[in-house]
């Protein structure tokens, strides 16, 4: 769906500014929401982009505001950049704004589902409604309750899931398999891994055909000759947190990270 990609040429590096992050694997430093981070460049373009994973920033190469970016700095504010004014009131839409258009998205993906068509007409619903939202003033889209609207429609996506997966796969929601044993490589095929913890997980060469991945941690798994095509609900940011090599085999919508070589 257009609008769903972050496109950071339009955006006011909202993503630098606007949230924290604390020090970590993930970022070499700390900052406090609304605080502009240290690489963050007077035309908003980050001054390390290139170098990100070799600096200690890996969390921010796997990030992925879903296009919420260029919808705030753009549509719900006009093009005024944080600079000029109304920071505080930019900051506090972004985070809503990301969790809108992060539900958007899954939506999407799921009316991209042939098998799922029995609930399409609801899935169209859905997605009239969380666009109307996305298309509020500013103090409107604060009010909304992301959580709340995320577990009302939530049931939805996992019926499309059920029927794109069908009967069989093995059942591992929110399973915490971060350094357990796992499922041999052919038992993962229309597996349910939504929440799943796979932190550093020996996924070589595991079929994920059709595995439902929605919000699975996939930090550090390995994903070498894995293959993922039509594995449901994965995301580029999924994606580019994980290892892979040339024998990863991806959705055709989703790019290779460039640290997979």
């Amino acid at each position: 769906m257009p609008g769903l990609k972050a496109d950071c040429a339009r955006c006011f590096g909202l993503c630098c500014v606007a949230l924290p992050f604390a020090r970590s694997a993930d970022f070499a430093v700390a900052k406090d929401a609304g605080e502009p981070c240290c690489n963050l460049l007077a035309d908003f373009r980050c001054g390390v982009h290139g170098k990100l994973r070799e600096l200690g920033f890996p969390g921010c190469t796997a990030f992925d505001c879903f296009g919420a970016g260029q919808k705030v700095s753009q549509e719900t504010f006009g093009g005024r950049d944080w600079r000029q004014g109304g920071a505080r009131e930019m900051f506090a839409v972004f985070p809503v704004m990301r969790g809108l258009h992060e539900l958007l998205w899954y939506l999407t993906e799921a009316l991209g589902m042939p098998p799922a068509r029995p609930v399409h007409g609801e899935l169209r619903r859905a997605v009239e409604r969380v666009e109307l939202l996305t298309r509020g003033t500013p103090d409107e889209v604060v009010a909304v309750d992301v959580a709340r609207l995320r577990e009302e429609l939530n049931p939805l996506l996992l019926r499309s899931s059920e029927l794109a997966r069908g009967p069989g796969g093995a059942n591992l929601r929110g399973a915490d398999l971060a350094g357990q044993p796992l499922p041999s490589a052919g038992e993962l095929r229309g597996a349910c891994l939504r929440g799943a913890r796979l932190i550093g997980a020996d996924l070589r060469g595991a079929d994920l055909r059709t595995a439902d991945l929605t919000g699975a941690d996939l930090r550090g798994a390995d994903l070498r000759g894995a293959d993922l095509r039509g594995a449901l609900f994965l995301t580029q940011a999924q994606v580019d947190a994980a290892v892979g090599d040339a024998a990863t085999r991806l959705p055709d919508a989703l790019g290779r990270p460039r640290h997979w070589g």
